[in-house]
């Protein structure tokens, strides 16, 4: 990863994007482009620590605006784009699917087609080490029965939700330009990404501040749905093998080999907090008092687990961090940030999701 590339990042102000870019500008030489449109969960301010690198270039745009996108590409003339803006909450989905259908469908059908048209002016070297990363999810490939099956790439497509339905939607499209126009293309699909600078209407930054104010900590049904958790620092890692060292047109599973019950989880940062946090708000003893059950959301998968032997083998990348090491990285860097989330709740967000009040 010496020779110096400019790389394209959509949706870099998000919890991803800006940890991918944070890891580009602090572990490499390369020159990270940051296209996002700073809708609610774009945050410049988790970029703040690399704001000023000469090697970061930001651009406020939407990619479903063609011509604004055009710009940029001829502009910044990347070698790499790695695409990951996207909406992505399902509670968001279920209540209001058209913005994931205009920003994950649509919007990448708009980059696909001004990514062509750039890269078929390209020549030489450059055309040849184009690469093209759609940064995707394990929740296209649908549930999981019983507690032994894996989702791995052959996984037949099954997704669930309208958020899970156009990103598997989108996957399609990213496949269809490979075959169809020859864009050298990569695909991954992750578990449940968690850690710094994620938006608090996720898991687990939402149970941490909730708890913190010492509101309910609310479990969708009873709690067992099982995830594959990823700690956001390990997964741009294997973003940056895939794009840098992946074979086109290949599809690679990206996971932390850490399956948990949505319940324990909630348990986890709990004892974390009880341990950290002396004083405590309402008169509990332990937040794992504030645990409360609500009424599960519609079609709510209970299993998702990732095979990632074919990264792991193929690429040499795996995971450094455990689910024990992540989560308390994690909770204690809200405790030392609270102005990053005090920022967002002074906003439009007041620690609830849409349709859904989970005070």
């Amino acid at each position: 990863m010496n020779d110096k590339k400019t790389i394209l990042i959509t949706g870099g102000a998000g919890f991803i994007g800006s940890a991918l870019i944070r890891y580009i500008i602090k572990n490499t030489p390369h020159i990270a482009v940051n296209i996002d449109k700073l809708t609610y969960s774009g945050n410049l301010e988790s970029l703040g620590s690399i704001n000023s690198s000469n090697n970061y270039i930001f651009e406020q745009v939407d990619i479903c605006n063609g011509n604004e996108l055009q710009r940029v590409l001829t502009n910044t003339q990347p070698d790499i784009i790695m695409h990951l803006a996207a909406e992505s909450h399902v509670d968001r989905s279920i209540d209001g699917p058209g913005d994931f259908i205009k920003t994950n469908i649509v919007g990448t059908f708009t980059l696909l087609e001004q990514t062509r048209s750039y890269w078929q002016l390209l020549e030489g070297v450059k055309k040849e080490n184009f690469r093209f990363l759609h940064v995707s999810t394990d929740e296209v490939y649908g549930d999981l029965e019983g507690t032994t099956d894996f989702f791995s790439e052959e996984t037949p497509y099954d997704p669930s939700s309208p958020y899970s339905a156009t990103k598997a939607s989108s996957d399609h499209l990213v496949r269809a330009w490979h075959r169809t126009y020859g864009l050298p293309v990569l695909i991954t699909n992750c578990s449940n990404n968690y850690g710094p600078c994620q938006f608090p209407e996720k898991l687990i930054p939402h149970v941490i501040l909730n708890a913190l104010e010492g509101k309910n900590l609310p479990i969708y049904g009873d709690g067992k749905q099982i995830r594959d958790w990823l700690y956001v620092e390990d997964h741009v890692s294997a973003l940056m093998r895939v794009a840098i060292d992946g074979n086109v047109g290949e599809t690679y599973n990206i996971g932390g080999n850490n399956e948990i019950q949505n319940i324990e989880v909630v348990k986890k940062i709990c004892i974390i907090l009880d341990e950290i946090v002396i004083k405590k708000m309402n008169g509990i003893t332990s937040f794992i008092e504030l645990i409360t059950y609500v009424k599960d959301r519609p079609g709510h998968d209970v299993r998702y687990a990732i095979n990632a032997k074919k990264i792991q083998k193929n690429l040499g990348w795996k995971p450094k961090e455990d689910f024990e090491s992540g989560i308390r990285k994690t909770v204690e860097w809200y405790l030392n940030n609270k102005t990053w989330s005090e920022n967002i709740q002074n906003g439009s967000y007041k620690l609830e999701r849409l349709g859904v009040n989970l005070k």
